[in-house]
């Protein structure tokens, strides 16, 4: 009997199909994914898996042989303390990786960009460990412990009071390495746990973001993470092999201080031309992976023995004089790592601008097409906040609460503790970019707002067009958030203001090094009757103050991403993005989970597909798993694959964002993979979700003339304005969730899973 196989058109349904659903950020349940109470697991793990209605259980109108599955992926970003403290701590790092996948669609690879990026990114290392070798080898072990006022009363200090400097900065030393370690452990766990689903042997990708997202072993990163980690390790261990190595030349200098030094640095060249070149795929020839992983090896074992033999050099005492001053060539390779970031984000702003005036792709308009530096220079900004944050709270509590800085007056009994005038400079620039984009944002919210209300009534008036009297405040109500939810195409301007203030503070800070930047300045003002100084220097402590609040304001919101839905969401949209795509670029960013989730999919996919069927939806973040999935896909499946969209960003944030990977072409190109069988429903009161081709209206022309333009469907929100005789309240606003609750959704689900072509499947067993 087909009678129960019928769909909307009469037709029987002569095949089974699967509809598999895919959730979007905010880890969905699959109880509320399926709208089904008792769900159970049919494959994968707590992780990641993929749940079907338990049989026998609930009530259902479709035809039998439409099924429906849901994957749940939610764990594979993490729990509420993981991604809190990864937000705040690996946020510079996930800014930077995230850059390299910003750049313009050119047609071809991306040039100089990537190498650009994987320069950047390991100046950042070199930052966290500078910035840590500034907390314990200069303020604590140079500067502090020296000064019997600052050890006073302070048992945990005072027995390295007793010791030789050069023993007593071997000691403090090993806090920077177990920063290094810790990062390396957090960057090896999350590969265990995310990063491990088994890609074919021989699809190890290079690096740097170069390739086609339909390329085999896009996701697929074991080697290129693994060698980035060993590079960004050595990074780290030779920054602190120079600087304590630098120290203790000055004092005594020995012509086995004099070899290790110029090793510690031949030890960084080296990685700055390992990270020049990309990692060679493991198919490329015979022998080429091995060769590179030897590479690795290699410079492992450079980095840790060079790092031992610095350690057990200054842990041989010798007679000293008792150091003063900041620790000799700190300063300086601050103010000379940002000027080497200056540099690089100048050079990448070049390469940008160019590769945009050949980019054929003009959905990378949004943020001028610089999104690829404004994210480099995020990452940096943020490297330094969090630095200059550290450095002088650490200095403020060790000098008995007085903030450290030139203009403040001889205070008895507080030791004259200096960081580095670069790091306060930093906290000026950081003020001054929180302040002026701050008003940007205000100003560019004001003066859009009647642009956006226009366009909401407009779209208010033709779905309502004749409310009653009682229902005008529900209609006010729905323009408002159709207003709002147009307000984030509005803000481009704003992020181009951080880019211009954010070069400018750096390049100032950066001219250091030539004699002429803040230090020279502090030392002219310092002369003066100390007005202008006093100015300065409280303008500064304010900054670094607003630098503590913002990072103490990223831990209170992902705290609160956990209590509140709005701003889950908000969170999540930001660090999904993140994480979306591989780690090419920095090893220490937070753990891509589409290299799990994407494979995933397509294996079971695959293994759906000789039965009958399958319908991918997804929806919002989902979506653009499934996208990626498709992509993947082995040619003879795609005929059976269907795609429904819902809530998705796909083109107002990752094809405008990532024009080069997933762009407008990229889309078109999945829909022809699938042969259009393609529907994205989509509705006004979405923040997120949008048109991917057509933003036109049921009953007008598509703006697309090609089969594109029959994929956009538009959903009423609400579905009335009025309240119901048999209800009590107005219908409600939906926005983002849920879609697979309208109407519309089922219908949808069913026309694609008739337009399926039946050829080639096998007879449904059950006809």
């Amino acid at each position: 009997m087909s009678s129960g196989r019928q769909l909307p058109g009469g037709e029987a349904l002569a095949h089974e199909v699967v509809e598999l659903r895919v959730h979007g950020v905010s880890g969905t349940s699959a109880e509320a994914l399926l709208d089904h109470p008792i769900v159970i697991r049919v494959a994968g793990n707590d992780n990641a898996g993929f749940y079907r209605p338990r049989p026998g259980f609930g009530i259902s109108d479709r035809p039998e042989g439409l099924r429906v599955e849901a994957y749940r992926w939610g764990a594979l970003t993490a729990g509420a303390t993981v991604r809190t403290l990864s937000l705040l701590f690996l946020l510079p790092f996930m800014l930077v990786n995230l850059a390299v996948w910003t750049r313009p669609a050119t047609g071809g690879t991306g040039g100089l960009i990537g190498p650009l990026c994987r320069l950047l990114a390991a100046t950042l290392t070199a930052a966290f460990a500078l910035s840590v070798v500034g907390v314990t080898v200069d303020i604590v072990g140079w500067q502090c412990v020296p000064y019997r006022p600052c050890v006073r009363h302070r048992g945990y200090l005072g027995w390295l009071a007793d010791m030789p400097v050069g023993p007593r900065l071997a000691v403090l030393a090993l806090v920077p390495i177990g920063a290094l370690r810790l990062l390396w452990w957090l960057g090896k766990r999350s590969a265990r746990a995310f990063e491990a689903f088994p890609a074919t042997r021989g699809q190890d990708r290079t690096s740097g973001g170069e390739d086609r997202i339909d390329s085999p072993g896009f996701w697929n990163d074991a080697l290129v993470v693994q060698r980035l980690r060993a590079i960004h390790v050595a990074v780290g261990l030779g920054v602190l092999d120079a600087a304590l190595l630098g120290a203790l030349i000055h004092i005594h200098p020995t012509a086995v201080g004099h070899v290790l030094f110029a090793a510690a640095w031949v030890l960084l060249a080296a990685c700055v031309v390992l990270l020049c070149l990309p990692a060679h795929r493991a198919a490329e020839g015979p022998g080429r992976g091995e060769v590179d992983l030897r590479g690795i090896r290699a410079l492992r074992i450079a980095a840790n023995g060079l790092t031992v033999l610095a350690l057990v050099y200054a842990a041989i005492p010798f007679e000293s004089e008792q150091p003063h001053g900041q620790l000799p060539g700190y300063e300086g390779a601050v103010a000379a790592v940002i000027a080497v970031q200056t540099g690089l984000l100048a050079a990448l702003v070049v390469t940008t601008l160019h590769q945009r005036r050949r980019s054929r792709d003009t959905a990378s308009t949004w943020l001028s097409g610089l999104a690829t530096p404004i994210f480099g220079i995020a990452a940096v900004a943020a490297a330094y906040g969090f630095s200059a944050a550290l450095v002088y709270r650490v200095a403020d509590f060790l000098d008995r609460g007085e903030i450290p800085n030139p203009a403040r007056p001889d205070v008895p009994g507080a030791p004259p503790l200096e960081p580095p005038v670069s790091y306060r400079w930093a906290a000026l620039a950081g003020l001054a970019a929180v302040m002026v984009v701050t008003v940007t944002t205000i100003y560019r919210i004001r003066k859009t707002r009647r642009h956006r209300h226009r366009l909401a009534e407009a779209i208010v008036r033709q779905d309502f067009p004749d409310p009653p009297p009682e229902s005008l405040p529900q209609r006010t109500t729905v323009r408002q958030i159709i207003a709002r939810a147009a307000l984030a195409e509005q803000l481009s301007p704003v992020f181009i203001v951080f880019l211009v203030l954010s070069l400018i503070g750096v390049a100032t800070v950066a001219l250091d090094l030539v004699g002429i930047g803040p230090s020279a300045l502090s030392k002219k003002l310092a002369r003066t009757d100390g007005t202008a100084t006093t100015d300065l220097a409280l303008a500064t402590d304010v900054g670094i103050y607003v630098i503590g609040l913002v990072a103490l304001g990223i831990v209170v919101l992902g705290l609160l991403s956990y209590r509140s839905e709005g701003t889950r969401r908000t969170v999540a949209v930001i660090w999904d993005l993140g994480t979306f795509w591989p780690r090419t670029v920095h090893p220490f960013a937070p753990p891509c989970y589409a290299e799990r989730a994407v494979p995933e999919l397509a294996k079971r996919i695959t293994a759906l597909t000789p039965q009958g069927g399958v319908i991918l939806s997804g929806h919002s973040h989902g979506s653009v798993l499934a996208a990626a999935t498709l992509l993947q896909l082995p040619e003879e499946v795609l005929p059976r694959v269907a795609l429904l969209t819902h809530g998705t960003p796909l083109h107002r944030l990752y094809a405008r964002l990532c024009p080069a990977f997933l762009g407008d072409q990229v889309l078109h190109e999945v829909g022809n993979r699938i042969g259009w069988r393609w529907i994205n429903l989509w509705r006004n009161t979405d923040p997120i979700g949008g048109p991917l081709f057509s933003a036109h209206r049921p009953g007008e022309t598509p703006r697309a003339q090609d089969p594109a333009g029959t994929v956009d469907r538009r959903l009423r929100d609400p579905s009335g304005i009025a309240v119901e005789l048999d209800d009590t309240v107005p219908p409600p606003i939906n926005g983002h969730w849920p879609y697979h609750t309208d109407p519309m959704y089922e219908t949808a689900v069913r026309e694609l899973a008739g337009r399926l072509d039946p050829s080639g499947f096998p007879p449904n067993r059950d006809r």
